[in-house]
């Protein structure tokens, strides 16, 4: 468990977006070590953490970083993409949805959108704030986000200040290829 270059940017565009974020209902999928929830956290944001329910590490590696962070108000869920459980059920409608380099492994892609879908119909305006590792030109997530009925903006890097090697005094993003996307609902009238 560490924090992916991914995580760094994301927590940048947070930061950049800092002023929007007291009040917002933030769930983070995929959480990990939960960089980007902490910030959004520290920035005013009601945030809820996840991780996959069947990784018990995990969660507690979320709820550590809690603790590190002073923030006890932070949820910390078990939720499987993919999967129908009583947590995800019971999440409150979200405004922001946080995924970093969760879009890893491309088996993984339709049950992660799975699940975002599921947390859009809860509120039609949510978007997904995401980040991904550029790791092969095959994988695309063009068809799936027609599949279901999304769409994607890529954010540029240097829009928010990510476009260096370091980011707040940190190596991580390195010559790594991030991407930022903000995924929503394709209906225009929603």
């Amino acid at each position: 468990m560490y924090v992916w270059p991914c995580a760094v940017v994301l927590a940048q565009y947070l930061w950049f977006h800092r002023g929007s974020l007291p009040g917002k209902a933030v769930l983070e999928i995929g959480a990990g070590v939960s960089l980007p929830g902490i910030m959004a956290a520290k920035c005013g944001a009601e945030v809820i953490l996840s991780d996959s329910s069947e990784l018990p590490h995990c969660l507690e590696i979320c709820r550590q970083s809690c603790q590190m962070n002073n923030l006890p108000q932070v949820h910390v869920v078990g939720l499987t993409w993919g999967h129908v459980s009583r947590d995800l059920l019971a999440l409150p409608p979200q405004d922001i949805i946080l995924a970093s380099d969760v879009f890893f492994e491309p088996e993984d892609f339709e049950d992660i959108l799975t699940t975002i879908y599921f947390l859009m119909q809860k509120n039609p305006k949510v978007q997904l704030w995401s980040t991904y590792q550029v790791r092969s030109a095959d994988w695309s997530l063009e068809a799936l986000l027609y599949k279901w009925d999304m769409k994607c903006v890529h954010i540029p890097l240097e829009s928010f200040g990510a476009d260096k090697e370091d980011i707040a005094e940190s190596a991580l993003p390195g010559r790594h290829t991030v991407e930022m996307l903000v995924i929503s609902f394709a209906k225009d009238s929603l």
